[in-house]
């Protein structure tokens, strides 16, 4: 019968696809683990080669053999909500300074594409997070 590998660890990171590097605070992280950094850094960079541009989240599963298996995520709604507006980041008062316009068929857009990593049951569902992210950015929906 095969052995099982131990879980150590899993750690979650936010990287920008194709620019993992071994420098803080993506080495220190891996190396507290025993994690070879080098190897982590090669296997990123290939997987997210395509998605250049994009912040892509990662679950890294370490095992006790220092192996390790890396599950990609979608790019944050708050990251595709600047990217689709073209703004830098958010606006500091929300509530009060709206800093672009959002189409809803944006919203839906986006919302398709979380489907799989957001925590949600119909798609109505979960443009009602994103159109909450786009509120907490200063974004105003249009149709």
């Amino acid at each position: 019968m095969a052995k099982v590998k131990q879980i150590k660890a899993i750690l979650k990171l936010a990287i920008e696809a194709g620019k993992a590097t071994p420098a803080p605070p993506i080495g220190p992280a891996l190396g507290q683990h025993g994690v070879n950094i080098q190897e982590f850094v090669t296997q990123y960079n290939d997987k997210t080669r395509d998605k250049m541009g994009d912040v892509i989240p990662c679950i890294l599963t370490v095992f006790d053999d220092r192996s390790f298996t890396i599950e990609l995520k979608t790019p944050p709604v708050t990251s595709l909500l600047l990217k689709a507006t073209g703004i830098k980041k958010g606006s500091a008062k929300p509530n009060l300074v709206k800093i672009g316009k959002v189409k809803r068929a944006q919203i839906k857009e986006i919302a398709e594409k979380k489907m799989a990593d957001i925590n949600a049951i119909s798609l109505e569902s979960a443009m009602k997070i994103v159109e909450g992210s786009a509120k907490s950015l200063g974004l105003e929906i249009i149709d």
